[in-house]
């Protein structure tokens, strides 16, 4: 009988991945609550009969993207049979933005909506709400749902997945897995620190939107929340969590032994780690986007879409 029943629901998952080639891909626009702050979102999934529950991925971008960026991997996801969701978050894309008071005083004239600025604690939120946003949707099978994140956002479904055992694979794809306090350079330590202490005492305001302070990166960082914020230290407490870590061979923007091959190794789920040959960090956005989306849905249709 086991075996019977292996058959069927491996037969039920053929016929789910030939839907989603072949039906009229549904899409909508959506809005989530997370902690009180609007977020926008669309979802895009194959037509299917009434009843029917789909595996489900949730897609975020990294520094300074939207869900818009992401529409190949959503459209690619949604065609292999399942549910995706894409969020902007909060002040980012179509998304509201926390309302802040960039000076000391209680009047309205100092209160302006934050837009355009990197918080790892508030994304991460907002990963968070998308995945309790997915749980009350009726084509959603709650006990398949799955974590895809690009460059920050690598680092951020990591984080989630640590915290939300629900979880059960993530794609962390050209991931920084920020850095625990311990190893933050003295000098940038000593600015978030400032920073917090200036912010609390109503002494300094918040960046105004999309500045570029890291690189050429659009949005400023909020220094002291990065200060709590160690994602590649939360990789070993994802339990039951299988995990893909997509790395490009000539990364430029951070050393890939310390981030996806650090991360790798701490894994303790079902792993695996591919470097993506000749290519830098903006690679998987261009030539070897393809490549990169293709072993993302393979990786989830192993871990998510067959999960019993």
């Amino acid at each position: 009988m086991p075996r019977i029943l292996s058959r069927l629901l491996a037969l039920f998952t053929l016929l789910l991945a030939s839907l989603g080639a072949s039906a009229q891909l549904v899409e909508r626009e959506v809005t989530l609550w997370s902690e009180g702050v609007r977020i926008s979102g669309y979802v895009m999934h194959p037509e299917v009969p009434a009843g029917t529950r789909l595996p489900t991925v949730i897609l975020s971008h990294g520094w300074g993207g939207t869900a818009g960026l992401l529409r190949p991997e959503v459209e690619r996801f949604a065609r292999a049979g399942y549910f995706a969701l894409a969020v902007d978050y909060r002040g980012w894309g179509g998304s509201a933005g926390r309302l802040v008071r960039d000076e000391a005083g209680t009047d309205a004239a100092s209160t302006r909506e934050l837009r355009e600025v990197v918080d790892p604690l508030d994304q991460a939120g907002d990963i968070f709400a998308a995945v309790h946003w997915v749980m009350g949707e009726p084509l959603v099978d709650t006990k398949r749902v799955g974590l895809w994140g690009t460059s920050f956002s690598g680092g951020l479904v990591a984080y989630v997945a640590a915290r939300d055992p629900r979880i059960r694979a993530i794609v962390s794809q050209v991931a920084w897995f920020g850095q625990p306090r311990t190893a933050t350079p003295p000098e940038a330590l000593a600015r978030a620190e400032s920073d917090a202490t200036r912010r609390a005492r109503g002494e300094l305001g918040y960046p105004a939107p999309g500045v570029r302070e890291t690189g050429n990166l659009r949005g400023a960082p909020i220094r002291e929340s990065f200060l709590r914020y160690a994602p590649i230290d939360d990789v070993a407490s994802m339990r039951g969590c299988a995990m893909l870590v997509i790395d490009a061979e000539k990364e430029e923007l951070f050393d890939i032994r310390e981030h996806g091959g650090r991360a790798f190794e701490r894994a303790s789920g079902p792993k695996k780690r591919v470097v993506i040959p000749g290519i830098p960090h903006y690679g998987v956005y261009g030539v070897a986007r393809e490549q990169a989306i293709g072993l993302a849905v393979d990786w989830m249709d192993t871990h998510v879409k067959a999960a019993k």
